[in-house]
């Protein structure tokens, strides 16, 4: 299966070595997809809908209600992606972008920085989330988050923190607020390097985190199942 990879960021080169590119990331997490990068922050847009058979995106340091140029492209992309059912998978930024670019609203989250491991309640098990669980361990580096969903949107999952953790809105369209793709290390090192921004506090909680079990691959699994079935069950 041919997937487009929406580039809306890079690692820096100094965290490369906890996990390498965000391309190397999804790779990774998804082996079973023949990935074709496209490069947002250079303009590098697919010229047809249809170069692949699914997209994804990575996340980003910037915000998608950002007055930039490709954030805008990407926003008008996204909406041409749900309205044409073509199926899109937003990671983090691109949750987000699901939830601005389909009606809803993003802002900085009253919470604050969200990091390190979060579990989330799983609120409508899909039977694409096989095998299922009633709740979710994954990894998180943000400070927005999606305020108002999108109508008609599904709120699969949700935490105290995160209460719209993982939305489907309609038949093709997924979004996900937590990193499934970082490793640890690497998620470890975003936050270890943002200490004077996020606060030693919530840096040595996030730190304490890493004690509980990942669920990187089960999520995985799940996004899978979802794309092989065009989330129709």
């Amino acid at each position: 299966m041919k997937a487009g990879l929406l580039l809306c960021d890079e690692v820096p080169a100094a965290l490369q070595r906890y996990g390498g590119t965000y391309l190397e990331m999804f790779q990774k997490l998804f082996p079973e997809l023949e990935f074709r990068l496209f490069h947002l922050l250079k303009y590098e847009f697919p010229k047809d809908l249809h170069e692949c058979e699914v997209y994804m995106t990575t996340g980003s340091r910037y915000s998608v209600y950002d007055q930039v140029d490709w954030i805008d492209r990407l926003q008008q992309f996204v909406r041409l992606l749900y309205q044409s059912d073509k199926p899109f998978v937003g990671v983090c930024f691109g949750h987000q972008m699901i939830g601005q670019a389909l009606g809803g609203e993003v802002r900085k989250s009253s919470k604050g920085w969200c990091i390190g491991l979060h579990s989330f309640k799983i609120n409508h098990s899909k039977d694409w989330m096989d095998p299922h669980q009633s709740e979710i361990r994954l990894l998180m580096s943000c400070q927005d988050q999606i305020t108002t969903v999108p109508d008609g949107a599904e709120v699969l999952a949700s935490s105290e923190d995160c209460p719209y953790a993982l939305i489907q809105v309609g038949r093709y369209t997924l979004g996900i607020q937590a990193h499934p793709e970082h490793p640890a290390s690497f998620n470890r090192a975003i936050f270890e390097s943002r200490m004077d921004r996020i606060g030693v506090e919530k840096v040595e909680e996030a730190r304490e985190s890493f004690s509980n079990e990942i669920d990187q691959q089960l999520f995985a699994r799940w996004v899978m199942n979802f794309l092989e079935n065009c989330g129709t069950v």
